[in-house]
């Protein structure tokens, strides 16, 4: 239930308004993915049912102490005033796999015997939706929508959002937005560095470059030997690999079956480093760099999606990298 110490502005917030009394039934915390919404919309909802049970005064700020009540029948999953919405797996014995694609209506209209009572162990309930953007639309989102518009006496609703273009606008219209913005560097090395204490300083270096702001998505990299990947596309880029040496050891490394997560971090890493490398240059270079961004943002899902061979698709994409030598 930890959440990251960042974006102090949305948590303070958030504090605000439990502080003066007046808590907006339904909150947006929005931002890019892996930057720790889900997670601090976990530590607030247990903190408004510990509050709402009248266990205070609280120490610290929204995380409760482990032998906490509140906090341990929501460990434990027997808070009967708190729930979380998110995807489900395909398969009941693979928890955490093959994911359905959308929260389902199923599961929205799941949540209707629990609304007809009043919350039982605290002055409210908590429903955490992670992500709103995953509620199939528009069934779904329409059974929530209803309860958005009249919420049942003491619900709060904590929706996690990545993408909040994609929402309803009248599910927007009936939220407080809370914006979550990426972190800086130094902020992702904190946090890397104590999730990964074994990790070398190359290695958080490159998944720091790799995160872009997020926490999240640079733990997804871990272990997969970034900085080496780093430094064979920087050679790539420097030199434009003329014999194809980096190429074809990478098309070797990178195609087997075993190697399929480095695989996927190389497809989504080379349209990153175009990226950053825009950001350095003028002109025609500025110009040939964003050509190589756009074909490498291409070529990566539709590897994916086809399921292309995988040194092949190495090899390509080493060329489309090797365009960026062309200064």
């Amino acid at each position: 239930m930890t959440s990251s110490p960042a974006n102090a502005a949305a948590k303070a917030a958030l504090r605000a308004a439990l502080s003066g009394g007046q808590l907006h039934h339904a909150w947006l915390f929005t931002g890019p993915e892996g930057l720790g919404k889900a997670a601090f919309a976990r530590a607030a909802a247990a903190r408004m049912l510990a509050e709402g049970a009248g266990q205070g005064p609280l120490p610290g700020d929204f995380e409760l102490p482990e032998d906490n009540a509140t906090r341990r029948l929501i460990e434990s999953g027997a808070h009967p005033d708190y729930r979380v919405l998110t995807r489900l797996p395909k398969d009941a014995d693979k928890p955490g796999e093959n994911l359905a694609r959308s929260i389902s209506i199923a599961q929205v209209r799941a949540l209707n015997p629990m609304f007809a009572t009043k919350p039982s162990m605290s002055s409210r309930r908590v429903i955490i939706i992670d992500a709103i953007d995953d509620v199939e639309r528009p069934g779904a989102a329409n059974a929530l929508l209803k309860n958005l518009e009249e919420p049942p006496a003491g619900t709060i609703f904590l929706l996690v959002s990545h993408s909040p273009g994609r929402l309803l606008p009248t599910i927007r219209s009936r939220c407080r937005v809370l914006r979550f913005d990426p972190l800086a560097d130094a902020e992702v090395a904190a946090v890397l560095r104590e999730r990964l204490p074994e990790a070398s300083a190359a290695e958080i270096d490159a998944l720091v470059r790799a995160g872009n702001g997020s926490p999240g998505k640079a733990l997804g990299f871990a272990g997969l030997d970034l900085a080496t990947l780093d430094g064979e596309m920087a050679a790539i880029a420097a030199r434009g690999d003329p014999d194809n040496a980096i190429r074809a050891r990478l098309a070797r490394t990178l195609g087997t079956k075993a190697a399929q997560p480095r695989y996927e971090a190389f497809l989504a890493r080379v349209p990153a480093f175009a990226l950053a490398e825009a950001r350095e240059r003028q002109g025609a270079a500025l110009a040939e760099t964003i050509a190589v961004y756009e074909a490498a943002s291409q070529l990566g899902p539709i590897a994916l999606a086809q399921s292309l061979d995988a040194q092949a698709t190495v090899f390509e994409m080493g060329g489309i990298l090797a365009r960026l030598a062309k200064r």
